[in-house]
């Protein structure tokens, strides 16, 4: 059989979709509505997609003018990590999925990197969805770096980006496992338990290049383990 991987609704769904399928699992998009106990009865692996900010109040925050939220997205996504965490279902987080992560984990948000960062570099390319932006260094030693093996150049590794905010202050449980030249957290994972990692890029735009099909096979595994183990 296998693993079920659950997938957060997002407006683009169809390159998580084939991204999953490729690494040999089985989606399961979840819906706002769903009740977040009984979604982990039924996945073995969960998949937080992109989309629209944070609300800032969850991180003790006031919103900036640029901040745009979906709460509904929120109130499900919210609990749903913090019980995955609680059950250490692997994880797998995603542009937004990664601030869901890390908000979820106790952390903290940039709302708005032009505004809040110096730097030149362009972290929202919309034309095409798999243009490489700027490169990221990636952690040695780090599970981002053992997921993607050597595959890519951890020193200099090219990535597309498409968000205005990022990681700020890093949840107790969680590390920052690769960073964009101008400072800007671009990963960041728990060193304990099942896998459990977040990326501020699109990885999933890759699928027909296989670029980071190494981090779909990385966590779709660790979903399979957990799915025999059950």
């Amino acid at each position: 059989m296998k693993p079920v991987i659950g997938l957060t609704r997002c407006s683009t769904l169809d390159d998580y979709i084939e991204s999953v399928l490729r690494a040999g699992g089985e989606p399961l998009v979840l819906e706002a509505d769903d009740d977040p106990a009984d979604v982990l009865t039924r996945i073995d692996g969960l998949l937080l997609t992109g989309g629209p900010d944070v609300e800032p109040a969850l991180y003790g925050q006031a919103p900036h003018p640029t901040t745009d939220v979906d709460a509904a997205r929120d109130a499900f996504e919210i609990p749903l990590t913090r019980q995955a965490l609680e059950q250490d279902v692997p994880v797998f987080a995603i542009c937004r999925g990664a601030q869901i992560l890390n908000v979820a984990a106790g952390g903290s948000l940039v709302q708005d990197i032009p505004s809040a960062v110096e730097s030149e570099l362009p972290h929202s390319i919309t034309e095409q969805k798999d243009a490489v932006a700027h490169p990221i260094r990636v952690a040695e030693g780090s599970r981002l770096a053992g997921a993607m093996g050597f595959a890519l150049d951890l020193e200099r590794c090219g990535v597309n980006s498409r968000h205005h905010q990022s990681v700020a202050e890093v949840a107790p449980s969680l590390v920052a496992s690769a960073h964009s030249p101008d400072g800007i957290v671009e990963a960041i994972e728990r060193p304990e338990g099942a896998f459990c990692l977040g990326v501020q890029w699109h990885p999933e735009n890759f699928w027909r290049t296989g670029r980071f099909g190494a981090l779909f096979d990385a966590f779709v595994r660790a979903a399979r383990q957990r799915a025999e183990a059950r």
